[in-house]
């Protein structure tokens, strides 16, 4: 499908075995939402945290916005001649190299980066298949870069570059796994495709009305595994939306029905093999589609899911959740446990911060 449905507080959590140098398990007593001022009405749908103060965001009409201190001011700039464009990914290197990709069918589904912190942009990459829809990138490294888009012909067009981008290679038709009719990814959130380690990539996928699968290789695309998860797939509106892994074993696989904004639905998935088998997990305290699950680093387990419905997290690899608020967010990015932030419609950013009992 080409997905133009783009698509306080207090608790206790206790990371389950999750423990300190002296067995002491975390303790998170506190969530803390701020709102920022983003300085843009733009709807903001992709995020990219390079630490505690250095975050890019973007989204529709061409925006971007970067802030050097963690969001007490954000700059806000438009990339020349994309003002059309709606910026549903990006990649986040340093406070001066970014990558954004723009969404949309045939030409509009393109590749831009900045090496001067936005002060120029170098169109790397612009599609040239009219059926294709680019949905989401990621990065194994500084070099290696994954991107794919919905199925065209039976096929998920999947490119790769070696060279940070310089140049994209497709990957073989013949190696790819075969696509379900209208199967493709919701670019929602840019958390589509995700990678882990130096080899291993996973691809969420979902409006086939047929499944809601997880595509997995090990060795950046030459070969592949199709695993299917038990989240709601009954439409073409309906599957996952990202994929989120804590570790090479753990993770959790997301989506819903954009058909049912106010309904409670299965929508959570949870792996322990690597992404080869899923379960179901646990209904989010908030209605219809998540469209994203982010995992907070060093919090030893806490994966924080988002949607235009609300917010939440979990301790447990999705089994169970803890509502954080009923904000329209569209994706979330985490420098660590003080450090994160939603965004979503309006220019929204909300900066999250977990705050631990005993650490």
């Amino acid at each position: 499908m080409q997905p133009r449905f783009l698509v306080g507080f207090s608790a206790s959590l206790i990371l389950a075995g999750c423990q300190t140098s002296d067995s002491r398990p975390i303790v998170v007593d506190q969530v803390q939402p701020v709102e920022q001022v983003s300085g843009t009405t733009a709807r903001l749908q992709a995020i990219g945290v390079v630490d505690s103060s250095v975050v890019w965001v973007s989204g529709t009409r061409g925006t971007y916005a970067r802030t050097l201190d963690g969001g007490n001011r954000w700059t806000v700039g438009q990339v020349p001649e994309a003002d059309s464009l709606e910026f549903r990914d990006l990649h986040a290197v340093s406070d001066q190299v970014a990558y954004l990709l723009s969404a949309g069918s045939g030409d509009r589904s393109r590749i831009y980066k900045t090496t001067d912190g936005g002060t120029t942009w170098k169109l790397q990459f612009r599609n040239t298949e009219p059926k294709a829809f680019f949905d989401c990138l990621a990065f194994w490294d500084a070099e290696h870069v994954m991107v794919m888009s919905d199925a065209v012909d039976g096929v998920f067009p999947v490119l790769t570059t070696e060279d940070g981008g310089a140049t994209w290679n497709p990957i073989p038709a013949t190696r790819l796994p075969p696509a379900l009719p209208g199967e493709g990814a919701f670019a929602a959130s840019g958390t589509c495709v995700v990678t882990v380690g130096h080899q291993t990539a996973l691809i969420a996928t979902g409006a086939s009305g047929l499944s809601a699968r997880v595509l997995r290789t090990e060795d950046r695309g030459a070969t592949w595994s199709v695993a299917e998860t038990p989240v709601v797939h009954d439409t073409t509106l309906a599957g996952l939306t990202s994929v989120a892994m804590l570790d090479r074993l753990q993770g959790v696989a997301v989506g819903g029905n954009l058909a049912k904004p106010d309904a409670p639905l299965d929508a959570v998935a949870f792996t322990e093999d690597g992404g080869l088998t899923w379960e179901l997990g646990g209904r989010v305290p908030f209605p219809g589609t998540i469209f994203a699950a982010i995992p907070v680093p060093d919090s030893r387990g806490l994966i924080v899911a988002v949607g235009p419905k609300g917010s939440a997290y979990t301790q447990d690899l999705g089994r169970t959740w803890v509502a954080i608020d009923t904000l329209n967010y569209w994706s979330a990015g985490f420098a660590g446990l003080s450090a994160g932030w939603a965004v979503g419609p309006g220019g929204r950013i909300t900066k999250l911060g977990f705050t631990p009992a005993n650490r």
